[in-house]
C-alpha cells in the first residue's frame, strides 16, 4: 500500500464494505469515498480520524506513517 487513496480502498474491500456503506459510517457522499480512493482529492483531518475508525486502523496506519 503506498498512497492513501490505495490504502483506503485496500482497507474497505478487506472489511467486505461497499463504497456506500462507508460513506454513510463517515458521514459523507459515495462519489466522495470514490474522490478519496481515486486520489482526485484527500480528507480533512477530521475524515481521516473517521475513517481510521470505521476500518479499525490508527490514522498513522492509515496516512501511511
Amino acid at each position: 500500500m503506498n498512497d492513501l487513496g490505495t490504502r483506503i480502498r485496500e482497507l474497505r474491500i478487506e472489511r467486505g464494505l461497499t463504497q456506500p456503506q462507508l460513506a454513510k459510517m463517515v458521514g459523507v457522499t459515495n462519489a466522495v469515498i470514490s474522490f478519496w480512493e481515486n486520489n482526485v482529492n484527500e480528507p480533512k483531518a477530521s475524515y481521516v480520524k473517521k475513517l481510521a475508525k470505521s476500518l479499525n486502523v490508527t490514522t498513522d496506519y492509515l496516512l501511511g506513517n
